[in-house]
């Protein structure tokens, strides 16, 4: 409008005044404290990784739980859309995003990745800390990744039903979220301590019309079982989902979804570490250590999956950390074993860490985390040492979390407070050493639905829990030993 009104050369003067302080406040401290590093819609990732390509060491075969033979894509069509099984049988490299879901990623996607300034200033460290920050999705956090690519592949099959399970309420949320877009019904399997924990996670769910039962229930029969032997069971991962894959058994038209550990749907979340690397490319930095919290393996596969990629294929020397609760240390005091992804023994034996599929773990806030297993891919690689594994109690996990919390201003999920806390170890160790040190850690949701935990733990009413060896050798003795 100045261009219409006054001459061209006085508007290219203010332009180039305009410009330089710009410029100014970006290099100011106040626009760090905010500054954000995002793509353009033609930058954003349109295929996902898939790490089985090049693992030095393919994964074992998972096993058809009744013949114990290798299981094919074709075995897992009474329960999977199709073009799932497959991808959780592929080799292929990269796999193409479907329009219809790049679509929907665009709500929110790319997720910002951050500079920690504050956090890394309260720690007086040398180190660089960043987060890519998943907490921006519609539900809260990583889960849409996966939930709507499997909602759309059951969809364009003519699936009308799918059943699930979820933990701490992250996929049960996201899965409403894609299911709802895409005209499908869902009935989801809550674990019920989580379900007693989290009210408002479950209204989330019943806000995008879904069915929201807690697990162990009294409508399947292996809920039945449970309940019969443990009738005070506070439920688990591996409970519900046995009672999702028995209720989606008996309906043609009805198909089960899971929300981690599957090659597939690890695949689906690698979209955060492609984006990770354009956007670390893009603030000139490069990091030393990638870090992400682990339950079955879908958060910390998203974010560390494309940097494994370049340790092996290009010669980096990433460190990629996985951090799990003390209280269920699958990676850490766990045994490589196949073993059932869930407690009944419905699902197939996947070769995998694990504390056995019987084992019930500690009733911690961090219900996402509380799972038996691994994820084969992250088995492998953690077989193989290519990453790395870490357990932190409970209250060193909000304590990092509280602490996140007071200077980057996001309440952090309690899963995620688990990658906080180890980036704060790494941050204090590289100041102890006198080094510079780039960290990047993913936040896989914020904690805004999770503050019934925050109130637990500042009226001092949380506890650390560890297992003896004794317990773990406990479960895992009841395993068939398969290899």
């Amino acid at each position: 409008l100045y261009c219409i009104i006054e001459d061209i050369e006085r508007a290219y003067c203010l332009l180039a005044i305009g410009s330089l302080l710009f410029y100014s406040l970006l290099k100011s401290e106040n626009m760090k404290q905010i500054k954000k590093i995002l793509l353009t819609e033609q930058e954003m990732p349109t295929t996902w990784y898939n790490i089985a390509a090049d693992m030095p060491n393919k994964p074992l075969p998972p096993l058809h739980p009744g013949t114990k033979q290798p299981l094919k894509p074709e075995d897992l069509y009474p329960l999977f859309a199709e073009e799932l099984a497959k991808q959780e049988f592929s080799t292929e490299r990269y796999i193409e995003i479907p329009d219809e879901v790049q679509d929907l990623y665009k709500i929110w996607r790319s997720t910002p990745l951050v500079r920690a300034y504050a956090l890394e200033k309260a720690l007086d460290t040398p180190a660089k800390i960043y987060f890519k920050n998943e907490g921006t999705s519609p539900a809260g956090s990583h889960k849409p990744n996966t939930a709507i690519a499997q909602a759309y592949y059951n969809y364009k099959q003519g699936i009308k039903r799918i059943t699930t399970e979820t933990g701490g309420g992250q996929w049960g949320t996201a899965l409403s979220f894609a299911c709802q877009h895409f005209g499908l019904d869902l009935k989801v399997f809550m674990v019920k301590v989580s379900y007693n924990q989290k009210p408002y996670r479950k209204l989330m769910m019943n806000t995008w019309g879904s069915d929201v039962i807690p697990s162990p229930s009294e409508l399947t029969a292996a809920g039945r079982k449970i309940l019969s032997e443990f009738p005070d069971s506070p439920g688990s991962l591996g409970i519900a989902i046995s009672e999702a894959v028995e209720l989606a058994a008996q309906d043609p038209l009805t198909n089960y979804s899971l929300g981690s550990v599957l090659n597939h749907v690890l695949l689906h979340q690698t979209i955060i570490g492609e984006e990770a690397l354009l956007q670390m490319e893009k603030a000139g930095d490069e990091p030393d250590i990638v870090i992400g919290c682990f339950g079955g393996g879908s958060n910390f596969a998203g974010i560390s999956f494309p940097f494994i990629r370049r340790n092996l294929k290009e010669g980096k020397h990433t460190r990629v950390i996985a951090v799990e609760p003390q209280s269920c240390p699958k990676l850490t005091r766990g045994e490589f074993q196949y073993d059932f992804g869930d407690t009944v023994g419905l699902t197939p034996l996947l070769p995998m860490y694990t504390l056995g599929h019987d084992f019930q773990p500690a009733s911690i806030h961090a219900g996402g985390l509380r799972y038996h297993g691994a994820g084969v891919l992250v088995s492998q690689l953690l077989k193989d040492q290519l990453m790395e594994a870490v357990a932190i109690p409970q209250l060193e996990t909000f304590e990092a979390g509280i602490l996140f919390a007071k200077t980057e201003g996001i309440i952090p999920a309690p899963e995620s407070t688990h990658a906080i806390a180890q980036a704060i170890r790494e941050a204090k160790i590289a100041k102890e050493e006198g080094k510079a040190k780039t960290i990047l850690f993913n936040l896989s949701g914020h904690g805004m639905i999770d503050l019934f935990a925050y109130e637990q733990y500042l009226g001092g009413n949380l506890q650390n829990f560890e297992l003896s060896d004794q317990e773990i050798a406990q479960s895992l003795n009841k395993l068939e030993k398969l290899m």
